[in-house]
């Protein structure tokens, strides 16, 4: 017996033993997401190396039988990459499809508030600002605070329960674009704070494509951006607001930090500037005593989770 011949064989079977093992992980995983079909392509070409320098030498024995096995069997790796990739690509289009279902059920927009395209004509006045946010700035009563303080343009709270920078833009331009507003107020970012964990750069992106949509569809309608609440001081949620903050002044829209929001008196405000007779277009910056308005009023009687505080205690 040769013994280079056997010891040859033994470090093929070596090799070889981890793959029959990787194939019945691989099929029962079911995604390709951890596999590389390169590294798999490069040892399928080492092995077909080996079994054409065996055939020019016209070594055919037992260790080019073993060449062949290990490469069937490598090459089975292959079949069941594809395999897992077609599975990905199943489970993706049906999460997709959950997705886009998810995002058509109802609007819980504030019922005092909810205006529809063929009213416009009869409901709008000559200017409206509208206050565009998530779960908690949907239960501002925007209809009592205007009349309350006697607003001379339409005040609309188009607010909807966990509103997300992943379907604002799409809810903009559906429920929002048509009451082309003079004055937009946005807080946008509780339901997004995974994503500024993982990825902060894409939470800016997605922030300046909503603020782009909406300068496209009015490239004069004025833009406050407002902070989210922290009160329990998060990290995560500190570093949001100083990116909302940047991308306020990049884009050059009124930042309204919350963090004063319970110290606020709108009423003095009103006094001093003769408000109720000031806002429009004016002003210099109306939109800011706007949204000072309606977060004093959450901060005084709404909790973050939207009860009021009597509710909330």
């Amino acid at each position: 017996m040769n013994l280079a011949h056997l010891f040859e064989a033994g470090m093929l079977v070596c090799f070889g033993f981890s793959w029959p093992i990787n194939v019945v992980k691989a099929y029962k995983a079911g995604t390709a997401k951890s596999t590389s079909l390169a590294f798999i392509f490069l040892i399928i070409t080492g092995y077909i190396l080996g079994i054409s320098a065996k055939v020019i030498n016209s070594q055919y024995n037992y260790v080019l039988a073993v060449y062949i096995l290990n490469l069937v069997i490598v090459f089975s790796n292959v079949l069941v990459y594809f395999r897992n990739r077609a599975l990905d690509k199943k489970r993706e289009s049906e999460e997709t499809g959950t997705a886009v279902k998810a995002e058509r059920k109802p609007v819980y927009a504030h019922e005092e508030q909810i205006i529809f395209p063929e009213e416009m004509n009869t409901k709008a006045k000559k200017y409206n600002v509208v206050l565009m946010g998530g779960t908690y700035a949907k239960d501002i009563p925007v209809k009592k605070l205007a009349s309350e303080f006697a607003f001379d343009f339409d005040l609309y709270n188009k607010s909807s329960f966990a509103l997300s920078l992943k379907n604002a833009k799409e809810y903009f331009e559906k429920y929002v674009s048509a009451l082309n507003s003079d004055a937009l107020i946005l807080q946008l970012g509780k339901e997004d704070v995974g994503l500024f964990k993982g990825n902060p750069s894409l939470f800016d992106t997605m922030y300046l494509d909503l603020l782009s949509a909406i300068k496209a569809h009015n490239k004069n309608c004025r833009l406050a951006l407002v902070s989210l609440n922290n009160s329990a001081n998060n990290g995560t949620v500190a570093q949001m607001n100083n990116h909302i903050r940047a991308i306020a002044q990049s884009e050059q829209a009124t930042f309204v930090n919350l963090e004063n929001a319970g110290l606020w008196n709108p009423k003095a405000v009103q006094s001093s500037l003769d408000f109720a007779q000031g806002m429009g277009l004016n002003v210099k910056k109306p939109v800011y005593d706007i949204a000072e308005i309606l977060y004093s009023y959450a901060a005084q009687n709404l909790s973050e989770d939207g009860l009021t505080m009597n509710e909330a205690v």
